[in-house]
């Protein structure tokens, strides 16, 4: 059985695939996400388009080394009243993005891509959609004393397998996605190519 590879360090990626009974090693892209995003913004491609790139870059960078192997990349954009925003890089900056999307509905666009040998096999993009409920900073501040650090790893600084799920008021979409990896689509591929019963 050819060997597959998940071209991301997320342990809720891995954890994902590992759960559908899916047998891969990890391997982390070594690309520089805003670099290879920046004239994607310029030419103005939308957050789903970006997080297809992205994920087809990491798969194909990690592709490079590893002949034969199918390599499955992944992205996670989200897109917020015409913009992109990036992970937070410390709690105070987790509750400015929370208060930014208080009581607002925002996308998250999860992109998953399979590479072998450097050429794109197939690639997909799921889109969820979330409305936040209206939230008061001392309940923000709360919830990430609860929360801890992990909301770091998180583009939105929330996770909805854990805490995060009390700051919805609505949730349209893939729950896999949300987390990181369009898994549904992702295994009725890998079936197709027979890597997965």
């Amino acid at each position: 059985m050819p060997e597959i590879i998940l071209a991301s360090k997320s342990v809720h990626r891995q954890e994902l695939l590992k759960n559908a009974g899916v047998k891969f090693i990890a391997q982390s892209a070594d690309i520089d996400e805003r670099e290879v995003e920046t004239p994607l913004i310029e030419a103005g491609l939308s957050g789903e388009d970006i997080a297809e790139v992205l994920a087809i870059a990491k798969a194909t960078e990690i592709s490079k080394n590893n002949v034969d192997s199918y390599v499955i990349g992944c992205d996670q954009t989200l897109s917020f009243e015409g913009e992109l925003l990036h992970k937070v890089k410390d709690i105070q900056e987790a509750q400015r993005r929370l208060l930014q999307l208080s009581g607002k509905k925002h996308q998250l666009n999860a992109a998953v891509a399979l590479v072998r040998n450097s050429e794109v096999l197939w690639s997909h993009v799921e889109v969820a959609t979330i409305t936040f409920r209206k939230l008061d900073p001392g309940f923000i501040g709360r919830h990430l004393s609860g929360a801890g650090e992990k909301v770091l790893s998180s583009v939105g600084a929330y996770q909805i397998e854990g805490l995060g799920v009390q700051l919805f008021e609505k949730v349209e979409g893939d729950y896999f996605s949300i987390i990181g990896l369009p898994v549904l689509p992702l295994l009725a591929e890998l079936r197709k190519l027979g890597l997965v019963e």
